[in-house]
């Protein structure tokens, strides 16, 4: 097999890493070849906390993609979440030296380039810039400034923020996992891209990514990211409390919440009961489903209402900023028995379970096409548009592609056009510096 033409994505999650390579087919889809899981041991709510152990999850997840794909991994597309990731939305103008001469691509990039110059808390980086509208001499509501006359140019940016020691620890996992770090992207924006579609972007979605230690929020309005959060709690709390509240082990407990739990307390009638083996030749325990479905719910309803106040603070209850499309679930929590309903209780929006399969060939595992793989399917993906730009190399003169881009999906054409040449350099500056300081590091 040629390696040349496969991708990978790889995701660090709480509960589970997942690698992932395939290719795209002739029928632009994405043919997964090969697929790795190991139990990630290193990583608490999306953050790496123990290197060495981490290093061994992805060594061990990478082996068996390679074992089943008869494939050697090289380089790897990773995400990044975690509880330190923020997002916040900036305001920002250029005033021009001629208003006789038309916006220009460098006018768009020299307006990015100020708002990476932001200054940020100590420890924090700036990972995206997203442009969202325009103003041009006061004209609102302009997607796309190039080629217009204007002499002050301004924009609105949503503008997302990591912590510089985060990312410098994945990338130091990568490395010593044998592995080159390809390009890093938000998790939340690779799940987007291998559940939703492009009429629920225009139409205005949020996308809940339920996760095991963290769970993701992205909205979409007119096709553009408007707002991007990520809530520090996920199915692992879930799982802590059914321990806490039945006296069981972590073991039992997750798998009580996978078989029998529900989030919908009245679905279970007072006599149904569960038994457990005892510890040691202890006696069995008996648990009511009821009692379980009430601890699940309570969690679940704390969870939701974190999220609905994230989609609160972008604004859902404007008419303008609607959300049309309601809410897409995914990630392994949405597999909770009864979540979309009580989704739709709390928030009285549409809600719907995001599979991953949209994007898949025809022939994939069914187990790729769950939720479960949302986010290491939109990796995977992010990794073949990049092998893509690459191919298409173009000759000298034309944009070349930058690390990231994935994200501009679903702004206007031409704006990205506009930022192409500004993104590339600040991202491949950012690129290079992690891996000096990786190679520095050794």
């Amino acid at each position: 097999m040629e390696e040349a033409k496969y991708s990978v994505g790889l995701d660090i999650g709480t509960t589970k890493i997942v690698a992932i390579i395939g290719k795209k087919n002739e029928y632009g889809k994405i043919e997964v070849v090969g697929t790795g899981r190991s139990k990630s041991l290193g990583v608490h709510r999306g953050v790496v906390n123990n290197i060495t152990q981490t290093i061994q999850s992805i060594q061990q997840a990478v082996e068996q993609a390679e074992a089943n794909s008869g494939l050697k991994i090289d380089s790897v597309t990773v995400g990044i979440a975690g509880q330190h990731i923020r997002s916040l939305q900036h305001s920002d103008y250029i005033t021009r030296p001629d208003s006789e001469e038309v916006i220009c691509e460098e006018d768009l990039e020299k307006l990015c380039d100020q708002v990476y110059k932001l200054v940020m808390l100590p420890g924090e980086e700036i990972i995206h810039v997203l442009p969202q509208e325009y103003k041009v001499d006061g004209q609102a509501e302009v997607k796309q400034p190039i080629g217009m006359y204007g002499g002050r140019l301004e924009a609105n940016f949503h503008v997302v923020v990591g912590q510089i020691s985060s990312i410098k620890n994945i990338g130091r996992c990568i490395k010593s996992a044998g592995l080159d770090l390809d390009s890093i992207t938000l998790e939340p924006l690779a799940s987007a891209d291998a559940v939703l579609s492009q009429e629920e972007k225009e139409a205005g979605v949020a996308l809940i990514d339920i996760g095991g230690g963290t769970t993701d929020l992205a909205i979409f309005k007119d096709g553009i990211i408007r707002h991007t959060a990520v809530i520090p709690f996920g199915g692992n709390v879930i799982t802590e409390d059914i321990k806490e509240g039945c006296s069981i082990i972590e073991k039992q407990a997750e798998l009580l919440k996978i078989k029998f739990g529900s989030a919908w307390p009245g679905e279970n009638k007072d006599n149904e009961i569960v038994s457990i083996p005892g510890l040691r030749g202890r006696e069995p325990k008996e648990i009511s489903l009821k009692n379980l479905s009430k601890i699940i719910n309570a969690r679940v309803v704390e969870i939701i209402e974190q999220v609905y106040l994230e989609i609160k603070n972008y604004g859902h209850e404007d008419q303008k900023k609607k959300l049309i499309a309601g809410i897409v679930l995914t990630g392994g929590g949405s597999q909770l028995k009864h979540l979309k309903q009580l989704v739709e209780y709390i928030t009285g929006m549409d809600t719907r379970i995001g599979y991953p399969n949209e994007h898949l060939a025809g022939d994939s595992e069914a187990e790729i096409a769950s939720p479960l793989y949302a986010t290491a399917v939109g990796l995977l993906m992010n990794a073949v548009k990049q092998k893509d730009r690459h191919k298409k190399r173009p000759e000298a003169g034309e944009d070349q592609p930058m690390m990231g881009e994935p994200v501009l999906e679903g702004v206007p054409e031409a704006v990205a056009g506009g930022m192409k040449k500004e993104r590339r350099s600040v991202l491949d500056k950012w690129a290079d510096k992690l891996k000096e300081f990786l190679d520095n590091a050794e």
